[in-house]
């Protein structure tokens, strides 16, 4: 089976936008790393800075207005400590875009600086300020601005935020795509209604003709008979289409009778189909539930029809199992047929959908709605395997 058009349109944006996520997130590294880079060359030109004020004290007076230009280039946190890598004091000088506590203790404050000496360290190696790279006068040790915090953020903070405008771009289309086919279906069935009711009722005016006119014959009488059947029949569908599209009045039904209806109607067409197929109901006794009784009754021939035309031998079963549970009434149509194929079981409630040549995907899509719409119930597939049948389950509440 073909992936449907709009299947390969969903799959390519969403394909687009992982690679537009994966290029922001590349992009914004770059530019991180090209930040870091920046600010390790300033902490480098600062320490050489302190390094070459220490080892000629002599022009320290002419070096001040350079040391304090690179001082003011500085936007990320550094810390001056000994040799040993505690903290100089005063500590408040020899800090950075640092926020220190002052009212706490000299001790808390040396402890808390410490800690972030051990942090620094683990990110970045401290610069060393020495004497010809071999006495170790001092260390400092920086860590990120507070720009390349909030760039490592930045990808996560635009996937979120692309995430839910698509989350809730996807709800608004998918919301506007249901509304659109729900209107074209109430709009097919009341016109279908509408277009059976006129033929229907000059049929019933033959009929009542023929009657008044007909003389004695058993087989004339029993062949109008059938006749009515099948206009009772014909009423029976047209009612249940005008009926889509408005609230349907659900009443406290007899589902075991329901069912046994449904069974003797398919057991009387049963020939029809060529195929010796038994029709088995195995259910406890009493078991009531709101629905209203012309949809429920459609849902379960559109259910049992279907399980006759997955029938591929001459022989089969369907098994209607009918139990309940504190919360819910749950029926099962269990049949023999040739089972779903793994790759379209996600497919088979969707309108239009179909495996038959001359089927129009619209029975399962229809029960769908009717159980879950109308009834607010569940109608799924729970079991089907290929050569054995399959089973769907309806639930409702009690």
């Amino acid at each position: 089976m073909l992936t449907p058009k709009s299947t390969r349109i969903k799959l390519a944006l969403v394909l687009g936008a992982i690679l537009l996520v994966l290029a922001t997130i590349i992009y914004t590294q770059i530019i991180v790393k090209k930040l870091l880079q920046k600010e390790k060359e300033i902490a480098d030109l600062y320490a050489k800075s302190l390094e070459y004020l220490v080892t000629s004290p002599e022009i320290q007076s002419d070096y001040t207005f350079v040391f304090n230009e690179v001082l003011k280039a500085i936007d990320f946190p550094i810390i001056l400590s000994d040799a040993e890598k505690n903290p100089l004091y005063p500590y408040n000088l020899n800090i950075k875009n640092i926020k220190l506590d002052t009212t706490l203790s000299e001790q808390k404050q040396k402890e808390f600086l410490i800690k972030l000496i051990q942090q620094f360290d683990e990110e970045r190696e401290p610069i060393k300020i020495a004497i010809n790279d071999t006495i170790i006068l001092q260390y400092l040790h920086y860590g990120e601005s507070e720009i390349v915090k909030e760039l490592r953020w930045l990808p996560f903070i635009e996937i979120t935020l692309a995430g839910l405008f698509i989350l809730l771009g996807y709800i608004g289309f998918s919301y506007i795509k249901r509304t659109e086919q729900s209107n074209i279906w109430i709009g097919m069935a009341k016109e279908t209604a509408h277009q059976l009711g006129t033929p229907l009722s000059n049929v019933m005016g033959w009929i009542e003709i023929l009657k008044m006119n007909v003389e004695d014959n058993p087989k004339v009488l029993e062949t109008i008979g059938e006749m009515e059947n099948d206009l009772r029949r014909l009423e029976k569908v047209t009612e249940r289409f005008s009926k889509i599209g408005s609230k349907p009045s659900l009443k406290e039904e007899s589902l075991n009778e329901i069912i046994n209806n449904v069974i003797e109607y398919f057991k009387k067409r049963l020939p029809q189909y060529r195929k010796n197929i038994e029709l088995i109901v195995e259910a406890e006794q009493n078991v009531n539930a709101k629905v209203n009784r012309g949809l429920f009754e459609w849902v379960l021939e559109n259910l049992i029809k279907n399980a006759i035309d997955a029938m591929e031998h001459s022989e089969g079963k369907i098994t209607i199992i009918l139990n309940q549970t504190n919360k819910y009434v749950i029926i099962d149509i269990k049949d023999t047929g040739k089972g779903i194929e793994p790759n379209i079981k996600r497919d088979i409630f969707r309108p239009g959908f179909s495996t038959k040549e001359r089927g129009w995907g619209l029975g399962l899509s229809l029960s769908k709605r009717i159980v879950e719409t109308y009834h607010k119930g569940k109608l799924s597939l729970v079991e089907t395997k290929i050569g054995k049948g399959s089973t769907f389950r309806i639930r409702l509440l009690r």
